[in-house]
């Protein structure tokens, strides 16, 4: 039996697993996936669980059930090319024929001194569960500072403005106005939401140096009980060290049809591969359905294209607590309650019927 493995059960490879099983996998291949911990996490809504105003359980999304799926638990730590194998943490190595690599993504600093030692993250379930119990355990008239203004930061700054009213929460952007790239209304309306909301909003901001409770803004010290970081993003350490061409941003360059240069039977999905979009969830999911039909074509020695259909994104929807939102739906901007009810139905969505 051949051995498709899959590293990393996020949107990217449970879209894959959606695709395949259980009837576009042929007889003679078997697919094993390898995850730290034993379920899909929602990795969109780890902001309302910091917050506290979901439960663990309701970011979590069982892995499928099927005979060819076999699901092994650890932390993967080295992926060796040439070999094709994959070492996992206090495990043997395991071999594969094929590979999706689809590890995400972690926080990025900057190489900011103390960012990483003395802020709290949402990037994993792990660390976003830390973050709840420690924002959720604070008392009242604490200080909570949020460091980065785009959609992680908003979510969870206007979550924990309606889970705990008795705070005082900071976030801080470097741009003129939160969502800068995005359309003005869109922008104006998220910063007013703040400003009527008593969350203070520091515009221009640039973080120099954090301290424990202290950060730094254009090297003047700001007081913290608490400070999250959500300014930034890196691939996974995995794609960072590994001895491929990347981009910019470290993230793994890629052929049209996914795969790493001279290794056909290695792709990467989601936020580890270099893309014209920014990462997503429904970018990973996408460029997972384009490599399913990659890998189909070559197991049935069948021509590729000559190129790639280009991703369809439908947009991008943000939360303001329970009851607003704000997003682009097919390059039209909007805000209010139905963006909120929008964003409520692709979750409800992809928890029942994709997931």
């Amino acid at each position: 039996m051949k051995k498709l493995v899959l590293l990393g059960g996020g949107y990217g490879n449970m879209r894959v697993l959606r695709e395949l099983l259980p009837h576009n996998l042929p007889e003679d291949w078997t697919v094993t996936l390898i995850d730290k911990v034993p379920y899909h996490s929602i990795k969109t809504e780890y902001y309302a669980l910091a917050a506290g105003t979901i439960s663990d359980q309701d970011v979590r999304v069982s892995f499928p059930e099927e005979s060819k799926l076999n699901v092994q638990y650890g932390e993967v730590t080295n992926v060796d090319l040439d070999e094709k194998l994959v070492h996992v943490a206090h495990s043997e190595p395991i071999s594969y024929d094929q590979l999706v690599i689809g590890l995400g993504c972690e926080d990025k600093y900057h190489n900011i001194p103390g960012a990483d030692l003395y802020t709290h993250s949402i990037q994993s379930i792990g660390k976003a569960r830390d973050t709840s119990q420690k924002l959720n355990n604070l008392s009242a008239n604490s200080v909570v500072s949020i460091v980065g203004g785009g959609l992680s930061g908003i979510e969870l700054a206007s979550e924990l403005r309606e889970s705990r009213p008795d705070l005082i929460i900071k976030l801080f952007d470097r741009g003129k106005t939160v969502l800068s790239s995005f359309p003005e209304r869109i922008s104006l309306y998220v910063q007013n939401w703040f400003a009527s909301n008593g969350v203070e909003v520091v515009n221009e901001a640039n973080i120099t140096k954090v301290e424990e409770g202290i950060l730094y803004n254009n090297d003047q010290p700001v007081s913290a009980d608490v400070i999250v970081w959500t300014a930034g993003i890196q691939p996974n350490k995995i794609i960072q060290s590994m001895n491929v061409e990347k981009d910019r941003q470290g993230r793994a360059i890629l052929t049209p049809y996914h795969n790493i240069p001279q290794y056909e039977d290695v792709y990467v999905v989601g936020d580890c591969a270099s893309l014209p979009h920014a990462p997503s969830a429904q970018l990973a999911e996408g460029q997972a359905e384009q490599i399913v039909e990659i890998m189909k074509k070559r197991w049935n020695n069948q021509a590729l294209p000559e190129e790639m259909p280009s991703i369809k994104l439908k947009g991008t929807l943000g939360s303001l607590g329970k009851k607003k939102g704000f997003g682009m739906m097919v390059d039209r901007p909007i805000t209010g309650r139905i963006a909120r009810i929008l964003k409520s139905g692709v979750l409800w969505m992809y928890k029942f019927h994709k997931g």
